[in-house]
């Protein structure tokens, strides 16, 4: 089971939903950037409310791959941010390590920084995981989006790809099937956990580092088996 998804810091759970229930996560990362995308930034609980942070980019261009773009060193006031919303959150001293070696590491390409948070995480939680970059894989770079998602799925010996349920108005079953590729989508549960410490109004859909900062490592993995694949009109539960 591949997923493929373009590189993300701290993004939302079911983003890590999508990594669980795949053998192999596919990092995108020889795609063009997205500007004003997930990338780079997501949303925290600040003050009771959903607070959007950004992480500084380089030099941001549409015009050059992911893999081409780095992080700014730039990150103090930013570090002060997430110190302001959690200090007081039962795992901060837990994940705050996590999130100070991605913010002022001695790496700065984006995909990289991604991809050593994402495994901290996983590492933190005691999953473990086959996640590569496309940049790495044999496929047409030259295809249309769709199939560069079934190239790079055969390129790694797989008839069966995993998607975000945002896709499923832009991916077709039938298509997939002709390519000899089960197509699945991933739909999140709907999801609460203790947010703040207190019964406030839930804030849903923020970064992962909301749900580690708040929950144990055993309460976050439930919380990762809390979807549903969607395949063709079926679903199965998780």
């Amino acid at each position: 089971m591949i997923a493929i998804m373009q590189p993300y810091l701290f993004p939302y759970l079911g983003y890590f939903q999508l990594i669980t229930a795949s053998d192999t996560f596919v990092l995108f990362d020889d795609v063009n950037y997205i500007k004003k995308g997930y990338i780079n930034r997501n949303n925290i609980l600040l003050n009771g409310s959903a607070y959007r942070f950004t992480v500084p980019v380089q030099n941001i261009s549409q015009n050059k791959k992911i893999n081409e773009h780095y992080f700014s060193d730039d990150t103090d006031n930013l570090l002060k941010t997430f110190n302001m919303a959690y200090a007081k959150a039962p795992y901060y001293m837990d994940i705050y390590p996590i999130i100070e070696r991605a913010l002022k590491g001695t790496e700065r390409k984006v995909s990289s920084v991604c991809f050593n948070a994402i495994n901290d995480i996983l590492d933190y939680l005691g999953i473990e995981k086959n996640i590569v970059f496309s940049s790495n894989i044999d496929y047409d770079r030259c295809a249309s989006a769709t199939d560069k998602l079934i190239g790079i799925t055969k390129a790694l010996e797989s008839n069966y790809y995993i998607n975000a349920s945002g896709g499923q108005n832009l991916y077709d079953y039938d298509y997939f099937k002709s390519k000899n590729i089960t197509l699945a989508f991933i739909q999140m549960d709907d999801i609460e956990y203790t947010q703040n410490g207190k019964n406030a109004e839930f804030i849903p859909n923020l970064s992962i580092l909301d749900v580690l900062m708040w929950s144990s490592p055993k309460n976050v993995l439930e919380l990762l088996n809390k979807y549903t694949l969607i395949t063709s009109g079926h679903n199965y539960g998780k």
